[in-house]
């Protein structure tokens, strides 16, 4: 049975498919953040089988499998690999209405030219002709990157990483900028039992002996330094709850050394040193013209059995809901206040925030560059047509959707890349509604400049890729 992926996918008007097929479809990628690993660039990997590309670590599908009742055996556990695509091929029947029916045959379709629905009588032929071609140089991973026009990645990296791959790229003069992104999550969360093994591992790669909170920052600034050198263009901050404590750098220092000698702090001061820190590094990314990234809201590893048993970041997350306007206000004023506040992009895993986010940004633009202070792409669990389409109207109603970067993928497969496609027929098609509906002039150049800006350029100019 042909698939529902035409030309036309979710493009219901004449003016959103002209500014599909014209504009949207031709335009290069900029995925600005995502979880790419960046051996598999470096080494131009091939995949031995389509389990090993696409069902690899993606939570997406797991919790789908989980919530089809599929046994956890045939998701982390130890199956085969035929096995565990033949149990997501049999789920993916019952996933109409989420994204991963969707983005499953968009990949079909545009890596493995396959224009059939996948399910259980499908599976076997769709495993045969998917392996086939990924045993052919066309589906390594730099040709992805080329057939998707990628002209920019930016992985996610601990400040302790040492960038080898990535310095080996930009020896080679690989074409796609792969530019590593800041993520010291690890550095703020002083709570945490690993975070004075992570500290001396800090200063065993920074070459900072580390015994007070000044040497602490030192190694930091020296990891940004090192980061930049080889094109860093943004932090990533990952906040469950957002936080902030007015604190003094002396009262931090004392904070810091108690948690060194092995002490046990109280939130208070966990916060002071949170927020103290961030500010820091907010100033130093200021400085590099780097953009700071704060995803925040998600409630981690609910599922403690299951934690216990596969580890983080399986399938076993979801939304918070705790208020975070006032902190957040209070932290961006901070930087603000001292003329120190770097590119900004504020996300929510809870949609309940979108206009919360969309207000903030508002208060801290300037003429430093249009959307200074972004309200981020629908992110994770709102990475869906509803999602997408209420982030971008919620923008569009508060500030301006002109402004706006667009898309990133969060991923750590490479056939997600073709979300970008996902996205584009959205905002196409909502641009065209809006314009079906009279809401908008039918004014053809702007309208091709609005997708050309949020699809490309706006990203492009915002973390300054040559």
């Amino acid at each position: 049975m042909k698939t529902f992926i035409t030309e036309d996918f979710l493009l219901y008007n004449d003016t959103a498919r002209k500014l599909y097929h014209d504009v949207a479809k031709h335009l290069p990628i900029i995925d600005y953040h995502n979880h790419l690993n960046d051996q598999e660039i470096l080494e131009d990997k091939t995949y031995s089988n389509l389990s090993e590309i696409w069902l690899a670590g993606d939570h997406y599908k797991w919790r789908a499998m989980r919530a089809n009742g599929v046994d956890e055996a045939y998701i982390t556990g130890d199956k085969s690999d035929y096995d565990k695509f033949l149990a997501w091929a049999k789920t993916v029947p019952n996933t109409f209405g989420n994204p991963l029916y969707h983005w499953t045959h968009l990949e079909l379709l545009r890596y493995f030219d396959i224009d059939e629905v996948l399910n259980e009588e499908t599976a076997p032929m769709i495993w045969e002709e998917a392996n086939k071609k990924l045993a052919t140089p066309e589906l390594s991973v730099r040709s992805l990157l080329k057939k998707d026009k990628v002209e920019f990645v930016g992985t996610t990296d601990d400040p302790t990483d040492h960038l080898a791959n990535h310095q080996k790229m930009v020896a080679e003069g690989y074409e796609c900028n792969v530019s590593p992104s800041f993520r010291p999550d690890k550095g703020l969360a002083i709570e945490k039992e690993e975070f004075v093994s992570w500290v001396t591992k800090l200063g065993e790669v920074s070459g900072v002996s580390i015994s007070s909170y000044d040497d602490f920052l030192e190694a930091l600034n020296k990891r940004v330094d090192f980061f930049d050198q080889l094109g860093c263009r943004s932090s990533d901050h990952g906040i469950n709850v957002m936080f902030y404590e007015e604190t003094t750098q002396a009262q931090v220092d004392v904070i810091f050394k108690k948690r060194l000698s092995g002490e046990t702090l109280s939130e208070k001061e966990a916060d002071q040193f949170r927020t103290l820190t961030l500010i820091r590094l907010g100033e130093l990314y200021a400085a590099k013209g780097w953009a700071m990234q704060l995803h925040i809201g998600p409630l981690r590893n609910n599922n403690t059995r299951m934690f216990e048993k596969v580890g983080p970041d399986s399938g076993f997350d979801s939304m918070n809901d705790r208020r975070l306007a006032e902190k957040l206000s209070q932290f961006l004023d901070a930087l603000e206040y001292e003329g120190k506040l770097p590119k900004t992009i504020l996300y929510s895993l809870n949609a309940n925030d979108y206009q919360v986010l969309a207000a903030m940004a508002g208060n801290f633009q300037n003429s430093e560059i249009p959307g200074k202070v972004q309200f981020g792409t629908a992110w994770w669990f709102n990475d869906t047509i509803d999602g997408m389409e209420d982030q971008m109207k919620v923008l569009a109603n508060t500030g301006l959707i002109s402004n706006f970067i667009g898309m990133l993928t969060d991923s750590r497969s490479f056939l997600s890349l073709s979300r970008h496609d996902y996205f584009r027929r959205i905002l196409c098609n909502l641009l065209g509604t809006w314009v079906e509906e009279g809401k908008v002039p039918k004014d053809m150049p702007l309208l091709e400049k609005y997708v050309r800006g949020i699809c490309y350029e706006n990203a492009k100019r915002y973390f300054s890729i040559n």
